[in-house]
C-alpha cells in the first residue's frame, strides 16, 4: 500500500452514538444473564453469553471500526462488512438466546408497561408469525442480498451516508431473519422437520453461489464506483472483484454447512436412538436381559 492508503483508517473518527448503543446492549444483556444464571446455572449457559457479545462487538467492527474507513476503498473490505452484518454476527447474537437476558435486563417498569403490553397486541403477534416464517425470512434475505449488489443500488449506497447506513440496517435485519428458523431462539418454537431446515439452508447457498460466481468469473468490473480508488493499492479493480467474490462464496458455504452438519448428526442421534428404544422394548417382550451378551444396539 501507498502511503496514502494508510492514512485511510487514521481518519477514521468513534462513532459515539453507536458506541453508546452497543454498550448499552452489553449493559442491558449482562445484567439479565446475571440474574438468571444467579437462579439457575443451566438456563443460559456462558458459552450462549460469549456468542451473544462476539455478536454484538462483530456489528461495531462492521459499521463503526477503522474497517469502515476502507469500505469506499475496496470491495473485498465492503464485502466483509457484508458478512459480518448478514451472516456471522446475526447468527452469533441468536445463539445468545437474547431475548430473556435483554428483558430480564431492563428496568421492571418498562417490560411490564411497554414490551409486555406490545408483545401481547395481537396484531404483533400475527406480524410475528408471518415475519418468522422460514418462507419469508428465505425471501427477504435473497432480496436484501440480491437488491443490494445491482450495481445502482449498491453506488447509491456507497456514494449516499443515508442510504449507507440503510443498507446496513437491511442486511443486519436480513440476517437475524435468515438465522431465526435455523437457530430458533426463545421464545420460538419448533414447528418445522429438521430436514426442512436442511432443505433451506441448501437453497439459501443458491443465490450467494450466483453473485459470488458472477463476481469471480465476470471479465468485466460491475463496480465502477471502485476505479477512483484503484490507483490507491496495489491491485486491480477487477482482481478485488474476484477476491470479494471468492471470500463471499467461501465463507457462505462453510458458514451454512456448519449448522447443516450438527442438524444432521442430532437429527442422526435421534434416529439412532429411536431404533435403541425399539431395540431394547422387542429384547424386553422376547425376555432377553438388556446386559445379555446377545442384546445388539444400534447406531
Amino acid at each position: 500500500m501507498t502511503p496514502d492508503v494508510h492514512a485511510v483508517p487514521e481518519s477514521w473518527t468513534l462513532p459515539v452514538p453507536l458506541t453508546v448503543a452497543t454498550a448499552v446492549a452489553v449493559l442491558v444483556y449482562l445484567t439479565g444473564w446475571r440474574r438468571l444464571h444467579a437462579a439457575s446455572a443451566y438456563v443460559i449457559a456462558p458459552w450462549r453469553a460469549f456468542c451473544f457479545l462476539l455478536g454484538v462487538f462483530l456489528v461495531w467492527v462492521a459499521v463503526g471500526s477503522p474497517l469502515v474507513a476502507l469500505d469506499e476503498q475496496l470491495l473485498t473490505v465492503h464485502m466483509v462488512q457484508h458478512l459480518l452484518l448478514m451472516t456471522i454476527a446475526p447468527a452469533l447474537i441468536l445463539l445468545g438466546a437474547p431475548m430473556m437476558p435483554l428483558l430480564l435486563g431492563l428496568p421492571r417498569h418498562v417490560v411490564r408497561s411497554v414490551v409486555g403490553p406490545v408483545f401481547r397486541w395481537r396484531p404483533v403477534q400475527l406480524l410475528g408469525r408471518l415475519v418468522f416464517h422460514p418462507a419469508f425470512c428465505w425471501t427477504a434475505a435473497a432480496a436484501a442480498l440480491v437488491g443490494w449488489h445491482i450495481p445502482a443500488a449498491f453506488t447509491l449506497g456507497l456514494q449516499s451516508e443515508g442510504w449507507h447506513v440503510v443498507e446496513h440496517i437491511c442486511f443486519l435485519g436480513a440476517g437475524f431473519l435468515f438465522w431465526w428458523p435455523v437457530v430458533q431462539p426463545w421464545p420460538s418454537v419448533p414447528v418445522w422437520p429438521g430436514w426442512s431446515i436442511l432443505l433451506y439452508l441448501f437453497l439459501a447457498t443458491l443465490p450467494c453461489d450466483i453473485l459470488s460466481g458472477f463476481l469471480v468469473f465476470s471479465e468485466r468490473v460491475v463496480y465502477p464506483v471502485y476505479f477512483s480508488a484503484a490507483h490507491r493499492f496495489e491491485i486491480s479493480v477487477l482482481e478485488d472483484q474476484q477476491r470479494a467474490g471468492a471470500l463471499m462464496w467461501t465463507c457462505v458455504t462453510i458458514l451454512y454447512l456448519m449448522p447443516a452438519a450438527s442438524l444432521t448428526t442430532r437429527m442422526l442421534g435421534v434416529r439412532n436412538q429411536h431404533a435403541n428404544d425399539f431395540v431394547r422394548s422387542e429384547q424386553h417382550l422376547i425376555g432377553i436381559p438388556p446386559s445379555d451378551p446377545q442384546s445388539v444396539e444400534v447406531g
